[in-house]
C-alpha cells in the first residue's frame, strides 16, 4: 500500500479517535472533579484501545498476516500507547498547568503534537511489514 494513502487511513482513524478521546476527557473531566490528568490518561487509554481496532482492521489491515493481534496490541501499546500517554501528560501539564489552556483544548493540541511520531512507529513497529 502507498504511504500516502496509509496516512490518510492513519488520519481518518486518528480523528475519530480524537472525538472519543476528546469527548471522554469532557467527560472524565467532570466526574472526577477537574483532575484533569486522571481523566487525560482514561480518555488517552481509550483512544488507544480504539484506534487500535481501527488500525488492525483498517490502516495496516494489509499487514495482518500471521501475526497474533496481542502481539500487535502489544506493540501498539509501547510504542503509540506511551507517546500518546506520556506526550499528552507532560503537554497537558504544561498547557493547562502553566499556559492556563482549557483542558480540551490542550489536549487537541497535545494530540496534533503527537501524530507524527505515533504514525512512524505504527508503520515501522506496531504493524510491521512481516519478511
Amino acid at each position: 500500500m502507498r504511504m500516502l494513502v496509509r496516512w490518510g487511513k492513519f488520519n481518518l482513524v486518528g480523528t475519530m479517535g480524537m472525538a472519543v478521546q476528546l469527548g471522554s476527557l469532557a467527560l472524565l473531566n467532570r466526574w472526577t472533579g477537574g483532575r484533569y490528568m486522571v481523566a487525560s490518561a482514561t480518555a488517552v487509554e481509550l483512544a488507544v484501545l480504539h484506534n487500535f481496532v481501527w488500525h488492525l482492521h483498517y490502516t495496516w489491515r494489509d499487514r495482518r498476516g500471521s501475526s497474533v493481534w496481542l502481539t500487535q496490541l502489544i506493540r501498539f501499546h509501547l510504542s503509540n500507547g506511551a507517546v500518546s500517554i506520556f506526550g499528552s501528560l507532560a503537554l497537558m501539564r504544561v498547557l493547562v498547568h502553566e499556559a492556563q489552556l482549557r483542558v480540551v483544548v490542550a489536549n487537541l493540541f497535545a494530540i496534533v503534537c503527537c501524530s507524527a511520531a505515533n504514525f512512524g512507529l505504527g508503520n515501522s513497529w506496531a504493524f510491521k511489514q512481516e519478511r
